[in-house]
């Protein structure tokens, strides 16, 4: 058996049936390799090294097994094998919304939608094509044509999705931010693409309550010049009309046609969407992902890792500001219906996702490594209380799961699902390491690295490692890296994100341990990105609410992952002469943060502290403090003749680790 490094044994808690064998998409890929390519493996652990020394022949492979629809041929699969600056199926043309909308059937829904404490509403692929094509044919008669950008202000809704298939039908650039984002975290994202049409939603639901969003929707507009055009969607009331001021069009009316989708046919890396960094050292970063690498690895990573089929019914709780909403809505693409809801995980109690699991009949609930530790706290049996007969997936992404989360879900949830966790990014929108159908699940343990995906643990020296922590690294492009950051011409904030420590090889910012055994544990963020609840947020979002308040001087926030599974968020404030954090301060500031940023990065605690410490040239010791507080020695931590106020740093350590994850 193996061991992590917190040293907990590594038990089998499953192993896939006979049947799911028979019947998975990876044992039907490998039959398919073995007839059309002569090719056969042993196990996974050949395949995997054949996806990634083979680069060129496994994603042709790909291309053909999902029978990729184009409508001009490629030359080649990899012109040029380096990184940055892969260029993938050149000469082929495309489109990812004429895939996602070729499962078209009577037989199932395309979309089940839950708004919270409201029954479900089904959409027919039928409908969703037909209002697709009609706000598509809308689209281009406002003269929006392919590489225009057009952002939504939306909750997870069907209105959201169908945004997104227009936009991509016509070769449009799709980008959307959810309502529980502040304004000024909206602006610094959206003004950057410089949109031509905004479509916004007038409010979102979450923990019981309807938050009206009409204010800051007038707001944003007067920040967004470029906007032509705004569509209205009365999510909240649906018998409003749009403000006035906005000059709007309703939703109802620019999908009322009826209208087939026409794809335009794009080249394999025209721009699909635009992602966003979390922003921890600037402006977020806007990450442009392509119609064909998305395709390619979605495809890949639902059907192959997740083995998700068509007829399944698969759910993400996820917001549209989030990666797994990408995932999610990319389903589609294997025929999938998928389920999109809004609200609250915990609402109204902690089992509201095992309830939607069962009411909906999900085959996969994705959900957080935080949501099912926060269950088991709770002394929860879903298994129990909810008919979960057609769950056989549950999936955990956003955070380790700590074996004592795996054993859990085994106990309390269902004996015979697969428990299937992972890590990736939103920088691939997908994953590096995560399931895979034909293996055991072991506790604590992420099953293996992706299908074409060379994930290695490196050592401070540069140097594989096995069975020891080291930094994520891909030493081989994939097609789903992002083509370019936004108005980054020279490629420098690319570059600087992802290839300064490893020239030549994409450092991700995580710490990983690959086992001799081909299982993986990925323990946490190298950096010092937020990273809660799966929702990644820079540190400068939330500096930018907090010190603006008259009281504060200066602030620090840390996320520390525990060696529980819990994550420890603190955020430390240096306030003004002579004011005191009293309970009244601390709330001040939390609704400030709730407001000006995210409801879901209010800090576990509000510590006063006497300053912040900085490095020589000014920036302010995020990892090198959360390192202090996971317990890390101080002489391990930082280097003190690299700070400004080495007394400061010592104050910190001082503070040591919390005895237990508030």
């Amino acid at each position: 058996m193996t061991v992590d490094p917190h040293g907990h044994q590594g038990e089998v808690l499953w192993r896939p049936s006979e049947s799911m064998l028979a019947g998975a998409n990876l044992t039907r890929y490998l039959s398919w390799l073995a007839a059309d390519r002569g090719l056969q493996f042993e196990d996974y652990d050949r395949l995997w090294a054949w996806s990634v020394e083979q680069v060129e022949g496994f994603w042709a492979s790909l291309w053909d097994f999902f029978e990729v629809e184009a409508s001009a041929p490629y030359e080649s699969v990899l012109q040029t094998r380096t990184m940055p600056g892969a260029e993938w199926f050149p000469g082929a043309r495309l489109n990812y919304a004429q895939h996602a909308l070729r499962h078209a059937t009577d037989e199932r829904p395309a979309v089940v939608f839950v708004s919270e404490g409201r029954p479900p509403v089904e959409l027919g692929w039928a409908e969703l094509s037909r209002q697709v094509g009609a706000l598509a044919a809308w689209l281009r008669d406002r003269g929006v044509t392919a590489g225009d950008a057009v952002v939504g202000y939306l909750p997870n809704i069907p209105q959201s999705l169908t945004a997104f298939l227009a936009c991509a039908s016509i070769g449009a650039v799709w980008s959307a931010c959810s309502p529980d984002f502040g304004t000024r975290s909206v602006i610094e994202r959206f003004r950057q693409l410089e949109p031509v049409v905004f479509v916004v939603a007038d409010g979102y639901r979450y923990g019981g309550k309807e938050l009206d969003r009409r204010d800051a929707i007038n707001e944003l507009r007067a920040s967004l010049p470029t906007v032509r055009d705004v569509i209205w969607v009365p999510y909240l009331h649906p018998e409003s009309d749009a403000p006035t001021e906005l000059a709007a069009w309703a939703w109802a009316d620019v999908t009322s046609a009826a209208a087939e989708p026409v794809f335009e046919q794009v080249p394999f890396e025209h721009p699909l969407w635009v992602l966003y960094s979390s922003g921890t050292t600037g402006p977020p970063k806007g990450i442009v992902h392509g119609h064909g690498g998305i395709l390619l690895e979605e495809m890949k990573a639902l059907a192959l890792h997740l083995d998700v089929k068509a007829g399944d019914r698969f759910f993400w709780f996820t917001s549209t500001s989030w990666t797994m909403w990408n995932i999610v809505v990319s389903a589609l693409l294997v025929g999938a219906t998928i389920v999109l809801y809004d609200g609250s995980p915990t609402f109204p109690d902690v089992e509201a996702l095992f309830q939607l699991a069962s009411q909906c009949r999900l085959t996969l609930l994705g959900t957080s490594a935080a949501y099912l530790l926060g269950s088991q706290r709770a002394g929860v049996r879903p298994g129990d209380r909810f008919d979960l007969t057609s769950l056989k997936t549950l999936g955990s992404t956003g955070s380790p799961l700590p074996a004592s989360g795996f054993r859990w879900v085994y106990a309390n949830v269902k004996r015979d699902v697969w428990l299937v966790s992972g890590s990736g990014g939103t920088d691939v929108a997908s994953g590096f390491v995560g399931g895979c159908p034909l293996l055991p699940v072991r506790a604590g343990e992420i099953q293996g690295r992706s299908l074409g995906a060379r994930v290695e643990a490196w050592n401070d020296d540069g140097k594989p490692v096995l069975d020891e922590v080291g930094e994520l690294v891909i030493t081989e492009p994939m097609p789903s890296m992002p083509l370019y950051f936004w108005n980054d011409p020279g490629g420098e904030r690319y570059r600087e994100a992802y290839f300064s420590m490893f020239p030549g090889v994409w450092r991700h910012g995580d710490w990983v341990t690959v086992l001799s055994s081909g299982g993986v544990f990925v323990h946490g963020r190298s950096d010092s990105t937020i990273n809660r609840m799966g929702v990644r947020m820079g540190s400068v979002d939330i500096y930018e609410v907090v010190e603006k308040l008259p009281e504060v001087r200066e602030a620090l926030v840390i996320g520390a992952e525990q060696p529980d599974g819990g994550y420890y968020m603190p955020l430390f404030v240096a306030l003004e002469e002579g004011v005191v954090l009293d309970d009244a301060l601390r709330k001040k500031i939390a609704d400030a943060i709730r407001a000006g940023a995210s409801p879901r990065h209010v800090p576990d605690e509000i510590i006063a502290v006497p300053g912040v410490p900085h490095t020589l040239t000014g920036k302010k010791l995020e990892v090198p403090i959360k390192r202090l507080l996971q317990g890390i020695s101080m002489d391990q931590a930082v280097n003190l003749g690299a700070v400004d106020d080495p007394e400061l740093v010592r104050y910190y350590a001082r503070l040591g680790s919390p005895t237990t994850t508030p």
